[in-house]
């Protein structure tokens, strides 16, 4: 399987009920944004708001805005499309039981190994006389002690509890998102304007109390404050989506959720556009004010709500409609290795980026060498890894 989507959505796959249920256009979406993070994690550097390294890049900017946008809902709901089937066929404890070796325990190796030799490479450009290993005692005993991506695994760990939970007092309480995911086939403009109303309910009141910035920390314990509803929204709507027949409902391959792709497309660009004006407004009008205004903070997530929708129906639409076409194939081959390769990417692409920092080369080709690397060693150390016994139960 795969991905972040396999992150942890490979995880989910695995939990699918019966074989019969794969959807290529799913694998290979959930393999595509394996390699979102990636690129988002290589670009992030020669941006406005990373800006770690003295090159820069604007269109860098707007890749990183168009993926944070986006990217992380969408690996919840793509994990969350195999829990309650995976629930229901397993029992809740022998579910959880799966859980926690293909989240549990990749999150604690990482966070003690991945995540401090990551950070070690931005630690070693302000404080280049420490060592490796009393930085990282530090980091475990005194902290910070930074998640890096792997939040991602001790949440959707959290939201599975959360589904063994609601499942244990009522089997059928997904049941309405369901049959709105049937009645989707037909009409998938229905369940787009429900599941954004859902999820903007959740995301605005959190936005604009806490802001863009505010984090819950605890050791590598962390998650954004504000997209916390935001995340279980998604999460919970792809459960609905896999109650029941989900080869027949709104994801279905012969469903019309494809057929108009293109409209999609354009409600995903029209809030982009919106969310860069705001931007504008922000730098050049306001200044830059922190605390910002509450309308801005909601006319924001308005936006931000509108483009998370639109461009996940987007993808899933594209490569639902585009399933047969030899591009889509080309991402087959890493689908086994995409959760793997999400979970040892991060050092990989931070001490590219800290050996490039000494060159003087425009940051479109620091990029390109660092997302070409970062892809090559990942998958290339996932596969060895993959070979140790019993390493394919967790990766």
């Amino acid at each position: 399987m795969s991905s972040i989507s396999q992150t942890a959505a490979t995880a989910d796959v695995h939990a699918a009920p019966q074989a019969r249920a794969r959807n290529a256009a799913l694998d290979r979406a959930r393999t595509f944004l394996t390699l979102v993070v990636l690129l988002h994690h290589a670009v992030i550097p020669y941006t406005y708001f990373g800006h770690t390294d003295p090159k820069y890049f604007f269109g860098f900017d707007m890749i990183v805005l168009a993926t944070d946008s986006f990217f992380m809902a969408m690996f919840f709901f793509l994990s969350g499309l195999f829990a309650w089937s995976g629930i229901a066929r397993k029992g809740p404890l022998n579910y959880m039981t799966d859980r926690v070796l293909r989240l549990g325990l990749p999150f604690v190796i990482c966070a003690f190994t991945v995540i401090p030799l990551a950070y070690y490479a931005i630690s070693l450009r302000h404080h280049p006389e420490i060592g490796f290993s009393d930085y990282w005692w530090n980091m475990v005993t005194k902290g910070p002690w930074p998640s890096g991506p792997i939040w991602f695994l001790w949440v959707l760990f959290a939201f599975d509890l959360v589904a063994c939970v609601l499942y244990r007092l009522s089997p059928n309480l997904l049941d309405p998102i369901n049959r709105l995911s049937l009645h989707g086939r037909r009409r998938p403009a229905v369940f787009f304007a429900v599941m954004l109303a859902v999820t903007a309910a959740f995301y605005i009141p959190g936005r604009i109390h806490f802001g863009a910035g505010s984090w819950f920390e605890f050791g590598p314990f962390s998650v954004q404050h504000g997209r916390v509803f935001l995340y279980a929204s998604y999460f919970f709507f792809g459960a609905g989506i896999g109650v029941a027949q989900m080869d027949r409902g709104l994801l279905a391959a012969d469903g019309r959720m494809a057929k108009v792709s293109w409209d999609w497309m354009v409600l995903a660009i029209v809030p982009y556009c919106l969310l860069w004006t705001l931007i504008f407004i922000k730098r050049e009008i306001l200044g830059n004010p922190s605390p910002l205004p509450d309308w801005y903070e909601g006319l924001y997530a308005v936006c931000f709500t509108v483009f998370s929708v639109a461009i996940m129906f987007l993808i899933l639409a594209l490569f639902q409609r585009f399933k047969q076409s030899g591009s889509a194939r080309l991402l087959d081959p890493m689908q086994a290795d995409a959760y793997g390769i999400f979970l040892v990417h991060y050092p990989i692409a931070l001490w590219l980026q800290y050996w490039l920092f000494d060159y003087d080369l425009p940051a479109i080709v620091k990029v390109a060498i660092g997302f070409v690397l970062t892809v090559a060693a990942s998958w290339a150390l996932t596969r060895a890894l993959r070979q140790i016994p019993g390493a394919t139960k967790v990766l």
